[in-house]
């Protein structure tokens, strides 16, 4: 089995023993292939996440502003943000959205940046991850009104339900579990982890976040995302070698790369 790891973040500050040992450990439980977000609020992950990118042929990089941060978002840093996204080993802009949980911007900075960064991605041409917590709805408009459809993509970390899993998927996202899907009371979420269509779906860890049971309140790393696709395949009555296969055809499309040389 060749897991990807559709979501990770491999910050230095995430990785106390490096990232060599949390790669190794990851390859050790068949999760070969990562994409690396690189978001903060001042570019230096997304720079990060290039460069492991860069220098490791597993790896592919997505870069962004987390919504969280958008309050930094000035022209300077979109422009420079502009150029790592063009990079070629950079699949994604992302994650971008709206967070209403924590408002760390205030939400009308969160809309503007989330447009603009939409806009981004669409004149590059490079699909968008998604990031939203209790913004559904408007989450969901500003896709439709800035043209997301044009370049599709990934919403992360899926915390929804099927209606919202619907209307993501006429949009053109495809739907990412995190081990919140192994939580007892994501009653939702392990619904919509049966709905999704099998060429839609990916899996994800979303480290160092989210570590999935039976690992919950440890620093989560990519080697986990064994136990979130075991969820996954026992809900939608699979076996894991053919969702390890469904999920890396399914991220090798969405994000037009190959990881694999059987690819």
């Amino acid at each position: 089995m060749s897991f990807v790891d559709t979501h990770c973040h491999l910050a230095p500050t995430y990785l106390p023993d490096g990232e060599g040992a949390v790669l190794a450990r990851a390859k050790a439980a068949g999760v070969e292939a990562f994409v690396v977000i690189g978001v903060d609020d001042n570019l230096a992950a997304a720079k990060h996440a290039v460069s492991l990118a860069e220098n490791h042929a597993e790896i592919r990089a997505a870069v962004g502003i987390h919504p969280h941060d958008a309050r930094v978002l000035d022209d300077a840093m979109f422009e420079e943000l502009r150029a790592l996204a063009r990079h070629e080993r950079v699949v994604a802009v992302g994650e971008i959205g709206l967070d209403y949980h924590y408002d760390h911007s205030p939400r009308d900075v969160q809309r503007a940046a989330f447009a603009r960064l939409i806009g981004l991605a669409r004149d590059l041409k490079k699909p968008i991850v998604i990031h939203t917590r209790e913004a559904a709805e408007e989450t969901l408009e500003i896709l439709e009104a800035e043209g997301a459809r044009e370049v599709g993509g990934i919403i992360h970390c899926f915390s929804e339900d099927v209606p919202f899993a619907r209307r993501a998927l006429d949009l053109d996202f495809d739907i990412s579990f995190s081990g919140i899907v192994t939580f007892k009371s994501a009653v939702a979420i392990q619904e919509a982890a049966r709905f999704v269509p099998s060429d839609r779906i990916h899996l994800e860890t979303d480290s160092p976040y989210l570590a999935p049971v039976p690992l919950r309140g440890k620093t989560n790393e990519p080697a986990y995302l064994a136990h979130t696709a075991k969820r996954v395949a026992e809900l939608r009555g699979t076996s894991l070698e053919d969702l390890a296969a469904v999920c890396r055809t399914n991220v090798e499309r969405r994000l037009r790369t190959h990881f694999f040389e059987t690819a």
